[in-house]
């Protein structure tokens, strides 16, 4: 009593209930793809699941998983034995952004392999062997910013494999087997999103320079054609020689490792022809070579840059490229200080130092015919400070004028510090005149001054009258009293010049 009682078979609700399980588990059978978001498990066994990301990396897999969580964003089959992928296995994951399948075993791609994955933005099947690309396998890839597909055995490109990514901004085909590239499917690639196309390390025998011209320069900036036996030329030589005075770093990272093949009847007659210039030293730049025109001005001027547009009225739309290879087209850049009018004048608002460089306009007639019109080398300095007037040749004169004074200064005034110390008469001379020895700086009084005593020019006379008198004690002889030829006096004078003074420099007193 008191307590509640079980429910009986006969409660209504009990049945409802076991139809609705029932239901559940034949419409949730793990038979149905449709409802493997509904398991509580429905990541595969040899993978590691978490919140959005799935790795299935080095499990030794021949097939992709048949269960695939919904909620992956990033999916990892890497390093297994993949050997192909069938159509529209990418539906259980309709957020995926980035998916590796690198080193596998994949030959080639059905048509709808990839379809379902519009989110797709990085895909990596670099390190497989896949022997072309064609048209089909990613054309469904409308979102894909980043394609990896070096290390395969790729000899092929088709012409439109890549017409159909809007947003593709870098390709990784270096590795491979190429031996030429349609470089014009790529001209107008994305309004001229792509910024990286590596080809190096293929089997590339030419290369088109006239194509390579007409590319654009963010594209230029960033096409790579290092280690490849292309046949050595001027054109080639002097495109990369300007690529590299333009600062492009697919020339500047890589400047050694550009060769070129001397002879094709010697395979190992490839040159470092860019760092070992000197057999090119005959070639000379064509009228192709489009010369940038200098344009100098001052911070915070407002520059507008302009092309001779005489040549291209039938252009559509025209199109800038920075210095740091920035497409603009009109209205401007995103914060407006680079502006394109329909003209095709360029205006520069408010120029800044970090706005100098080369300036590229273009003229596009169709999304694969477009011609270079100028360039423009702008530099932009900050203006001189007014009321310069001093020049750094007269400034160092000044200088040098006022360092003088102060050494004289420094050598000829009295080095006392006050005025009353250095005035101190003797006590037996009178304030008048003044003793020879006091202006030689030494630390030994003078001996005494006579009353009539007078100051001789001669150097080498250091007692003036001929008087008898004692200094540190010992007696000085006058030149008549001790000596009545006069013929003696000189050597005399130069023998009592040394005793007086080295007595007079001597700090010892001499007793006689």
């Amino acid at each position: 009593p008191g307590m509640m009682s079980p429910r009986t078979p006969t409660d209504p609700l009990q049945p409802w209930v076991a139809e609705f399980l029932l239901l559940l588990l034949q419409l949730c059978a793990p038979r149905h793809a449709s409802c493997t978001s509904l398991l509580p498990h429905s990541c595969p066994a040899a993978c590691i699941c978490t919140s959005d990301l799935l790795s299935c990396s080095r499990k030794t897999l021949q097939h992709v998983p048949r269960v695939l969580p919904p909620t992956a964003t990033t999916l990892d089959l890497s390093h297994n034995a993949l050997t192909q992928l069938h159509d529209r296995w990418l539906a259980a994951v309709p957020h995926l952004e980035a998916l590796h399948i690198s080193h596998n075993q994949i030959k080639d791609l059905s048509p709808q392999a990839f379809h379902n994955a519009s989110y797709l933005r990085h895909l990596d099947m670099s390190s497989n062997h896949l022997h072309a690309v064609e048209t089909h396998y990613f054309d469904a890839l409308v979102s894909l910013e980043e394609l990896l597909l070096y290390n395969n055995r790729i000899t092929r490109v088709a012409e439109n494999a890549f017409t159909k990514l809007s947003g593709l901004r870098k390709v990784y085909l270096s590795w491979n087997n190429l031996t030429t590239f349609p470089f014009h499917s790529v001209q107008g690639l994305g309004n001229y999103s792509l910024r990286t196309l590596d080809l190096s390390s293929n089997s590339l025998s030419s290369i088109p320079v006239k194509e390579l011209a007409a590319l654009p320069e963010n594209i230029r900036n960033g096409l790579y054609l290092h280690n490849n036996p292309v046949r050595c030329s001027c054109p080639l030589y002097l495109m990369l020689q300007h690529w590299k005075q333009r600062g492009f770093s697919s020339v500047k990272d890589f400047f050694e490792e550009h060769t070129c093949k001397v002879s094709d009847n010697v395979p190992q007659s490839l040159i470092k022809f860019l760092k070992y210039s000197h057999m090119f030293e005959n070639c000379s730049a064509g009228s192709e070579d489009v010369r940038p025109v200098s344009f100098p001005a001052m911070v915070g001027q407002t520059l507008l840059l302009a092309c001779n547009t005489s040549l291209t009225a039938m252009a559509t739309t025209y199109m800038w490229i920075s210095p740091h290879h920035e497409p603009i087209k009109h209205p401007g850049n995103n914060n407006r200080s680079l502006e394109v009018y329909h003209n095709g004048s360029l205006k520069i608002v408010a120029a800044k130092p970090w706005h100098s460089g080369v300036y590229v306009g273009l003229a596009i007639n169709s999304p694969r015919n477009f011609s270079r019109l100028c360039e423009v080398n702008v530099t932009v300095h900050y203006p001189k400070p007014d009321g310069e007037t001093f020049s750094t040749g007269l400034t160092t004169l000044l200088g040098c004028i006022v360092s003088l004074v102060l050494v004289i200064i420094y050598l000829y005034l009295t080095p006392c510090r006050c005025l009353s110390c250095c005035k101190k008469p003797a006590p037996l001379s009178p304030p008048q005149e003044c003793s020879a020895q006091s202006s030689i700086l030494s630390t030994t009084p003078p001996a005494t001054d006579g009353p009539n005593r007078k100051v001789s020019a001669n150097k080498h006379v250091v007692f003036l009258e001929p008087i008898r008198e004692t200094q540190n004690g010992k007696i000085r002889l006058a030149l008549g009293e001790d000596f009545p030829d006069p013929k003696h006096s000189k050597v005399l004078q130069l023998k009592l010049d040394t005793e007086s003074i080295s007595s007079i420099f001597s700090d010892t007193p001499i007793v006689s």
